[in-house]
This record gives structure tokens, C-alpha cells and sequence, in this order.
């Protein structure tokens, strides 16, 4: 049997694997008020249990990133999401502060491995002309997955009349997803029986940065891979970067209640359109490098353009946030900040299969999303004390960030396009 466009199944299944994974870590946001309130948790125990599962979603980025080099991608994304629909789970059976803190934990570092494999799989299976529009469609299903995440816990909650069966539930829908990820993804595209000769020949000659004529086969380990000042370009880019989303995946509903006092149902109301952006912009992203790649622009070009295009319109949205008036014009404004934000992010997460080849992408991946984390982290911790009076610092925090982003990548990725070990070409 041939599947015309089989690529194609199988970047909709990863971001059907993204909309899951946003579900099941919004999860315990949307049902605390009704946890806090049945185990006697308080605000500062959330605020623990939020920083345990950044902590760990930072180590699971390297953690997984070296297991989708180890054992391939079709295994990898077994393990990830058989761990965190089970780490999902077991939140039912919480009872307090530390067990939630351990579920949590486990929920974090196995979330972290759709992002390595992500990446991954993009670079096996597309070429690279295709690979941002590809990035693209996955990085939609954070987006689709924020948009859809809180009616779906909604829903469940109140048909279920329990937190604890609403996690059960979400859970097994992870596990769900596991069947058609066994019959579909039996191999890469080189020996796949469903993919015809055609789409194989597609793929793998595409797979030639058409500059050079090359394919990407350099695969150093982690110490070479750390020395190439490119990829520090890709970990800096990422650590600078990844700030400004989880500045509102973290925030928002905090921002929009002490700014405009908003209750519950007021911010459920206007959170969501954010979100309608950044799913735009993760296509807009993808579909404008394919253009760009399509009209005989270099991969050099491209990449660096769209980054360039992302973080001006970040920039932009972020100065202009700041003098917000009216709360939809702030959210409309964020919306604006975010499709930045996913036009930029999926040509970075290209970058790793420009340089490297597929047994060393995974790694790099899983390094710079550790990066980011950390990153996070560390504006978790500054946000409440920059923002006691407005938040308009923390935009301005991002403003800074998006132009650090863009300057990481002129400076530090030099030229893109395939790498060669140094001994190659020091002769």
C-alpha cells in the first residue's frame, strides 16, 4: 500500500501529539481552584509545583533530545507520551503538596520530549525546503492546543463532577493516540512501504541544501556539537526566545486580572485569542520560508529573514503593549506578538537539521530547549518583582529579548548550511 503525501500524516500526528500535550499540562491550572479548595492548597504551593515542572521540563529537553538520537524517533515518542499520559494519570491520585510536586515532576520531563522529536522528525522525513512550513504545522498544535484546552478541561470537569476523573480521562486520550502512531510510523522515509518511490526520491534528494549540493551527514557528539559556535547560535536564539511564550502561557490570566480585574469568566473570554495568532503564525512562518526557499533564495537567507521578520513584529507588538488601553486591544496586540513569535520560533527549530544530521539533532534540539527552560525559569522569578506596580516592564523585558534573539542568530550561526568536522576543513 502507497499513501500519496505520507509526510504529511506524519507531521499531523506530532501536532496532534502537541494538542494533547498542551491539554494535559493546562490541566491542573484550569481545576485548582476545585483542588485547592478539596486538599487546602494555597496560591504559593501552585507557584512550587509550576517551578518543580519547569525544572524538570528544562532537563527533559536534553534528557529526551538524547534518547531520540539513541533509539529513533518511531520508540521515542512511544516513551514520552506513554510516561506523560501516565505522569497525567496519577495526578488523580494526588493528596497533597509533595505528590503532586513528584506527579508533576514526571509530567515535565516526559512532556519535554515532543519538542527533540519533533525536530526530528521533521529533519528524517521533509526537505529542507519544506522542514519550517513542516515546524510549523507542529508548532500550531501549542497554539490549537491553548485555543481548545480550557472548554475540552471545562467539559470534562463538569460532565465527570470530578478533578480527579478529569485527569483519568485526559490521560487516557494520550494513550489513545498511541495506536495510530504504531501502524503509521514504522520506519523513516528511506525503507517506509507506504511511502511511494516517488515521495522517497522527494524527500531524500530535497534533503541537499541546494547551495552546496549537500546533505547534512556531519553527526558529532555532544562535546563537538558544543563547541560550534552555530550551535550556541541555536541555544542562545532559543534561550532568548522562548521567554516571550511562556511570558503568556505563564501570565496572561494574572495580567488581565490585576490589570483590568477581570473574575474567571472575563478571562476565559479574551485568553483564548492570543493564542488565534500564534496559530496563524506558525503557518504564516513555514509557508513564507517554502516561498522564499521556492523562489531561489539560499537557506542562509531565508532562515535569517524570517527570524528578522518575527522578532520586528514581536518587537513592535511588545513597545506597544505597554501603553495598552482597552483589554481586547491588549489581547489583540498579544495575538500580534505571538504570530511573531511562531514565525520566528519554527525556522529556529530548523536550524539543528541545517547544520547537523539526524543522529545529532535530537541532541542539539534537546540542549537549546533545556536553554530555554532555564530561561523561563528565570523570568518566573523576575516577573512578580518587576510587575508590582504595572506590567509594563515585563513587555519591555520581552522587547529586549526578541532583539536578542534575532542578533543571536546573525552572529553566532554565521552562515547556514551543512557543517563540516573541522578537520575537514582546516584541509
Amino acid at each position: 500500500m502507497k499513501v500519496k503525501g505520507f509526510r504529511w500524516f506524519i507531521v499531523s500526528l506530532v501536532a496532534l501529539a502537541t494538542i494533547i500535550n498542551y491539554i494535559d499540562r493546562g490541566a491542573l491550572g484550569f481545576l485548582w481552584p476545585e483542588i485547592s479548595k478539596d486538599l487546602g492548597l494555597s496560591k504559593t504551593d501552585y507557584a512550587i509545583i509550576l517551578n518543580v515542572f519547569t525544572f524538570a521540563y528544562a532537563f527533559g529537553q536534553t534528557l529526551f533530545g538524547k534518547i531520540f538520537d539513541w533509539i529513533g524517533t518511531r520508540l521515542g515518542f512511544i516513551l514520552s507520551i506513554s510516561v506523560w499520559s501516565v505522569a497525567t494519570m496519577l495526578h488523580a491520585v494526588a493528596a497533597g503538596l509533595t505528590s503532586f510536586a513528584i506527579f508533576r515532576g514526571l509530567l515535565g520531563v516526559s512532556e519535554a520530549g515532543n519538542w527533540p522529536g519533533a525536530t526530528k522528525a521533521n529533519a528524517e522525513w521533509f526537505p529542507i525546503k519544506e522542514r519550517a512550513l513542516a515546524q510549523g504545522i507542529f508548532n500550531s498544535g501549542a497554539a490549537i492546543g491553548g485555543i481548545i484546552s480550557a472548554p475540552i478541561i471545562a467539559y470534562l470537569f463538569v460532565y465527570l463532577e470530578s478533578w480527579r476523573a478529569t485527569f483519568i480521562t485526559v490521560g487516557v486520550i494520550g494513550l489513545l493516540w498511541l495506536i495510530p502512531w504504531l501502524i503509521v510510523y514504522k520506519t523513516g522515509p528511506n525503507k517506509h512501504p507506504w511511502v511511494s518511490e516517488k515521495e522517497r526520491e522527494y524527500i531524500l534528494t530535497g534533503q541537499r541544501n541546494a547551495e552546496t549540493n549537500e546533505v547534512a551527514t556531519y553527526a558529532p557528539g555532544s562535546a563537538e556539537i558544543l563547541s560550534r559556535k552555530e550551535s550556541w547560535g541555536v541555544i542562545m536564539a532559543s534561550f532568548f526566545l522562548d521567554p516571550i511564550w511562556w511570558l503568556f502561557v505563564g501570565w496572561l490570566p494574572l495580567y488581565l486580572s490585576e490589570t483590568y480585574g477581570f473574575g474567571v469568566a472575563e478571562i476565559g473570554k479574551y485568553a483564548w485569542i492570543p493564542y488565534v495568532g500564534a496559530m496563524f503564525g506558525a503557518w504564516f512562518g513555514g509557508l513564507l520560508a517554502q516561498n522564499r526557499i521556492g523562489a531561489g533564495w539560499t537557506v542562509n537567507k531565508v532562515r535569517k529573514f524570517v527570524i528578522s521578520l518575527g522578532g520586528v513584529i514581536m518587537l513592535i507588538s511588545l513597545l506597544m503593549t505597554m501603553k495598552a488601553s482597552t483589554p481586547l486591544f491588549a489581547v489583540l496586540l498579544m495575538a500580534a506578538i505571538l504570530f511573531g513569535f511562531q514565525t520566528a520560533v519554527g525556522n529556529i527549530q530548523t536550524l539543528p537539521s541545517d547544520f547537523y544530521s539526524g543522529e545529532s539533532v535530537g541532541s542539539l534540539a534537546g540542549y537549546a530547549g533545556t536553554a530555554a527552560k532555564l530561561a523561563v525559569v528565570g523570568l518566573n522569578f523576575l516577573i512578580p518583582i518587576i510587575t508590582v506596580n504595572s506590567y509594563a516592564p515585563a513587555f519591555a523585558v520581552g522587547a529586549g529579548l526578541a532583539i536578542m534573539t534575532v542578533l543571536s542568530v546573525w552572529i553566532l550561526c554565521g552562515h547556514i548550511q551543512p557543517l563540516n568536522p573541522r578537520s575537514a576543513n582546516s584541509a
